[in-house]
């Protein structure tokens, strides 16, 4: 996962709290809850925390189909 280490704003540190914030999220704790015990109180810091996407997650079928393209032509060069 790729956490912005600091906020971009203020500078606060943040990457060591986003592992924490994901499970409390995912046991179906509230996000603003799970923020507000986590100590993140800035907007700017808990807009860094809610935005953040599993961006290897986007990627991975682009790649997926660039290999599938390539195998493709190698097969019909052969």
């Amino acid at each position: 996962m790729l956490v912005p280490v600091r906020c971009f704003t203020c500078g606060n540190l943040i990457a060591d709290k986003f592992e924490d914030y994901q499970t409390k999220v995912k046991s179906g704790e509230e996000p603003s809850q799970a923020l507000d015990s986590l100590g993140i109180n800035r907007y700017c810091c808990r807009r860094m925390l809610l935005t953040s996407v599993e961006t290897i997650h986007q990627i991975i079928p682009f790649y997926e189909a660039i290999q599938r393209r390539h195998n493709e032509i190698q097969s019909e060069l052969e």
